[in-house]
């Protein structure tokens, strides 16, 4: 079996976990845990002699499933074809998943049984903010298990510094770099109000202040700002926060939130008369959000919510095949397909054959697997942060090489743009011609 399962809402926690000596009670991530032990033997924990073993706890169901999916499949695709040509040193790499519905409490949970009860050699593929900050905590307190977290889905600036950056190696570029160039790009065509919508926890507040900051340096504020529940559902109105910044008269919106509310602020402002673009970070999911802006509709309809679109990215088009690592990605998501274990699969889902989602977490994977590689015949949790600082310039397929350093936790840094045209994003060339 490739990946083994649970779902946050069938944890049992039972009796004493095996690595941690009783020591009172302890608050971690805002929950009380009376039992945690501790051990000295981390070094061959997660590591069997067929298989390396990593946790992921992700947004599987909810109004946010699309992400932790897609990026579960992309991640798969890759891991897949690897275990399939003799794994890591004759071990296969396998996903212990756990779905926490994009809500921070079951994160948790889900981190303190993947460290304790499932003793996983490290996290990776994380999904969000709010789910993120809240288990970083956990890291530092357990520092001396060596417990890494890789390539969450997020561009907060939390595990970027600190006093949680130690814990965490990034591979996307940041939230900070993302609304910075969204900015950019819009004040250069003379777009200088700027109103923002977004999620109200840790991640909207997190590209809030990358949009604030962005403004200052041009000598601007927030036009306006509406926010919404994270969890909203796109059947959701959001008449009061398009009023709300209608009466600001911004020149472009920048949303910070998950596809389905994002969809639905698109909707109603398209609806209600705002037509100014609106541009959305790559956490959104793109796809997901342009299939609910277009479901139903005949392609002249569906244009007139999509047109102003602008999404910034943090991997290529999977259209560009004359990039090397997407040629790579289409072949394997074509020849694996992944699917969700069927016991995750709670609510109806329809995959994407290609996705920016699912890209990233291809290339995620990739990355990972080199740096497994890089630890040799007998993995230990207590050099994986040695064998990421190895990596500099590594050739990952795309236009940007990969380099890991002590003071650079994140290994890419590049940004994309993209616009709907023919139902489907592509890559944005000419800012003054598309929003001018």
């Amino acid at each position: 079996m490739h990946s083994k399962y649970t779902n946050a809402a069938s944890h049992g926690w039972k009796g004493m976990f095996t690595r941690r000596s009783l020591i009172g009670g302890s608050i971690v991530g805002g929950l009380t845990w009376p039992w945690l032990r501790v051990s000295a033997e981390t070094a061959s924990a997660g590591v069997t002699d067929s298989e390396i073993i990593l946790g992921m706890s992700a947004a599987f169901s909810g109004p946010s499933r699309g992400l932790g999916i897609e990026l579960y499949r992309g991640a798969w695709a890759y891991f897949e074809n690897v275990n399939r040509a003799g794994g890591i040193s004759g071990r296969r790499i396998t996903l212990q998943l756990y779905d926490d519905g994009y809500q921070p409490d079951a994160s948790v949970n889900n981190t303190m049984k993947l460290m304790l009860e499932d003793q996983v050699f490290l996290l990776f593929g994380y999904v969000g903010t709010p789910t993120v900050t809240r288990v970083l905590p956990i890291l530092k307190k357990f520092q001396d298990e060596d417990v890494f977290l890789f390539f969450p889905f997020t561009g907060a600036q939390p595990q970027r510094q600190p006093p949680y950056g130690e814990f965490a190696f990034n591979l996307r570029a940041s939230y900070a770099q993302e609304t910075a160039g969204l900015v950019e790009n819009f004040v250069q065509i003379g777009r200088r109000r700027i109103g923002v919508f977004y999620q109200a926890d840790a991640y909207g507040r997190s590209g809030w202040a990358g949009v604030r900051a962005a403004l200052a340096r041009h000598g601007e504020r927030i036009t306006g700002e509406a926010t919404y529940r994270r969890g909203t559902q796109f059947t959701a109105t959001m008449r009061g926060q398009v009023e709300l910044l209608q009466a600001a008269e911004p020149d472009a919106v920048i949303c910070i939130g998950a596809y389905a509310a994002c969809a639905a602020f698109a909707r109603d402002a398209v609806d209600l008369g705002l037509r100014v673009p609106i541009a959305n970070l790559s956490f959104v999911g793109s796809e997901s959000m342009l299939g609910l802006l277009s479901e139903g509709r005949d392609p002249g309809d569906a244009e007139r919510y999509t047109s102003l679109l602008v999404n910034s990215q943090v991997v290529p088009s999977y259209h560009d095949t004359s990039i090397p690592a997407v040629r790579e990605y289409r072949e394997f998501m074509e020849r694996y397909n992944p699917d969700m274990p069927a016991e995750l699969v709670t609510e109806a889902y329809t995959p994407f054959d290609y996705s920016f989602v699912s890209l990233e977490g291809f290339l995620d994977a990739k990355i990972m697997v080199e740096i497994l590689r890089r630890l040799g015949d007998e993995p230990s949790r207590g050099e994986l942060e040695r064998a990421v600082m190895t990596l500099r310039d590594f050739e990952l397929g795309i236009s940007e090489r990969v380099t890991f350093a002590e003071d650079r936790r994140q290994g890419l840094q590049q940004v994309y743009y993209t616009v709907v045209e023919d139902g489907r994003f592509v890559t944005l060339h000419d800012w003054q011609e598309r929003f001018s």
